[in-house]
C-alpha cells in the first residue's frame, strides 16, 4: 500500500473492518435490541451473552492497544469537555424507544437492509436525517440551547465528572453477568461472534489512532466503531460530495453493508426479513423509530455499538450512563409492546443444548 496516502489506507482498512463486521453480525444476527426481545419472548440469553462478551473483549483489546501504542483515549468524544449527563440520559432514552419501535438499532438496520429488509432502509434514512439535523441542522438549533449545550445542565453534570472506570471492576462485573446468562461453560464457544466483534473494536482504535496518526495530508480523528453520526455523514457524502470527504466512519458503513450483503448470499436463512413481510411494523414505526434514534444517538454521543461497545471500551463513565439509559428505555418499551402483542419474533435464537418449551 506504499502508493496510497495514509488517510486512504485508513479508509481502505475501515471498509475492510466494516466488511468483516457486517459478515459476522449477519451470520449470528448479533443485536442489542434482539437480545432484549429474545429474553422477553423466549427467556433466551444467547444473543445477550454475545453482547456481554463483545463488551468484555472490546474493553480488553482496547486496553492492550492503548497501552502498547500509548493512545490517549481521553482525547476521544467520550471524554469531551463540558459533559452533559442530562443530554446523554435523554438521548439514551430516546434511542432505546426508537430501536424497539423500529425493531433494531442503527447497526442492526444496516444488516437487515443488506440482507433484504426494505423497511430498514426507511429507518436508516430517518436516522441519517434526524442525526444530521440534531448535529448540524434545525433540531440542533432547538436542542442545543434547551438541553445539549445548556449551561445549567452542564454545570450540574460537572459535579459528577467523567472519570475512567476501573478496568478490573468493570471486567469482573461483566464476567459475573456473563456467568448468570450463560449458565453452562460448554456454551461459550457459540459466543464466538462476540469475541470477534470485540476484537474489531480494538482494531478500530489501532487503525485510527496508530496508523492514522502518521497522516500528513489530513487529520484523522481518533475514533472507533459507531453508526448514528456516520450514517448522517454518509448521507452528506452522497448529497454534498464536493464539500464532504470519505472518512474511516463512512468507509465503515459501506463495509458493513457490503459484508452483510455478501454473507446473506450464503446465510440465506435471515434474508428478506420476515418482520417486513408479515407487516408487523408499519412505516410509521420505522419513521418514528429512526427519527428517535437519529436524535437520541447524537444526544447520547453514540448508539448501542458506539456507546455500548466502543464507548465502554474507553471505560468512560458517560458511556456506562448512555448504554444503561438505552437498555432501560428499550426494555420498558419492549414490555409495553409485548403486552399489546406488537413485539415481533421471526426467528428463535436459542442455545443448541436447550429445547424450547414455547412456540413463536
Amino acid at each position: 500500500m506504499s502508493d496510497f496516502e495514509v488517510y486512504e489506507i485508513v479508509n481502505i482498512l475501515g471498509f475492510l473492518l466494516g466488511l468483516a463486521f457486517g459478515a459476522v453480525a449477519q451470520k449470528n444476527q448479533f443485536c442489542f435490541s434482539g437480545s432484549i426481545k429474545d429474553y422477553i419472548l423466549t427467556k433466551s440469553t444467547m444473543r445477550g451473552s454475545s453482547v456481554v462478551v463483545a463488551m468484555l473483549i472490546g474493553i480488553i483489546s482496547t486496553f492492550f492497544v492503548s497501552s502498547i501504542y500509548e493512545l490517549d483515549l481521553t482525547e476521544t468524544v467520550y471524554y469531551k469537555d463540558n459533559i452533559n449527563y442530562f443530554a446523554i440520559i435523554i438521548g439514551g432514552l430516546l434511542f432505546g424507544v426508537g430501536m424497539m419501535l423500529s425493531d433494531g438499532c442503527s447497526n442492526r438496520h444496516l444488516i437487515k437492509f443488506a440482507q433484504g429488509d426494505i423497511n430498514s432502509l426507511i429507518v436508516l434514512v430517518f436516522i441519517a436525517i434526524f442525526g444530521y439535523s440534531t448535529a448540524k441542522g434545525f433540531m440542533g438549533e432547538i436542542l442545543n440551547p434547551l438541553i445539549i449545550n445548556n449551561e445549567t445542565l452542564i454545570n450540574l453534570s460537572s459535579y459528577i465528572g467523567n472519570a475512567s472506570m476501573n478496568i478490573y471492576v468493570v471486567s469482573i462485573l461483566l464476567l459475573i453477568l456473563l456467568y448468570i446468562l450463560v449458565k453452562k461453560i460448554k456454551r461459550l464457544p457459540s459466543l464466538w461472534d462476540g469475541v470477534v466483534l470485540g476484537l474489531f473494536v480494538g482494531a478500530s482504535w489501532y487503525i485510527t489512532g496508530v496508523i492514522g496518526e502518521e497522516s500528513m495530508e489530513r487529520v484523522i480523528e481518533l475514533t472507533g466503531i459507531t453508526f448514528v453520526y456516520p450514517a448522517a455523514k454518509t448521507m452528506e457524502f452522497f448529497t454534498y460530495y464536493q464539500i464532504s470527504e470519505l472518512t474511516f466512519a463512512i468507509s465503515l458503513v459501506f463495509g458493513v453493508l457490503a459484508g452483510a450483503f455478501l454473507m446473506a448470499k450464503v446465510n440465506r436463512r435471515y434474508s428478506f426479513g420476515c418482520t417486513a413481510a408479515k407487516g408487523q411494523h408499519k412505516v410509521k414505526y420505522n419513521i418514528i423509530g429512526g427519527s428517535l434514534m437519529g436524535t437520541g444517538g447524537i444526544m447520547a454521543i453514540g448508539c448501542t455499538v458506539g456507546q455500548g461497545l466502543t464507548g465502554m471500551s474507553t471505560l468512560a463513565f458517560s458511556s456506562l450512563v448512555a448504554i444503561v439509559s438505552i437498555f432501560i428505555s428499550a426494555t420498558i418499551t419492549a414490555l409495553i409492546m409485548n403486552k399489546k402483542n406488537k413485539l415481533p419474533m421471526c426467528f428463535i435464537f436459542e442455545w443448541k443444548d436447550n429445547t424450547p418449551d414455547y412456540q413463536i
